[in-house]
């Protein structure tokens, strides 16, 4: 039996592309905290902007968000990470809420 094929159902997320910048640290915490009532999340941090990390608490397991990744929020208030290529390839901007 040959497989079936599977379209996406079109839906909206809240994104935030975190680029290591202290203000894309605050914005991933907004979005966290909107969608867990907590800003808890680690933080691995120096001088450079570029080698920063993020953990963000998925539904599974937490899952780290490197500089370049987007963090998305669904209508659930669901959390995860997806790198830059997959994100431009699955999403496009929308009117800003």
């Amino acid at each position: 039996m040959p497989p079936n094929r599977y379209r996406a159902k079109p839906g909206e997320v809240d994104a935030v592309h975190f680029d290591g910048s202290p203000a894309s640290v605050v914005a991933v915490m907004r979005l966290v905290d909107a969608s867990r009532g907590t800003t808890i999340i680690g933080i691995e941090a120096g001088p450079d902007h570029a080698k920063r990390r993020i953990e963000i608490p998925t539904p599974d397991a937490p899952c780290w968000a490197d500089v370049g990744d987007w963090i998305l929020r669904n209508a659930q208030g669901a959390l995860w990470v997806l790198d830059a290529t997959l994100f431009a390839a699955t999403y496009e901007a929308t009117a800003p809420s």
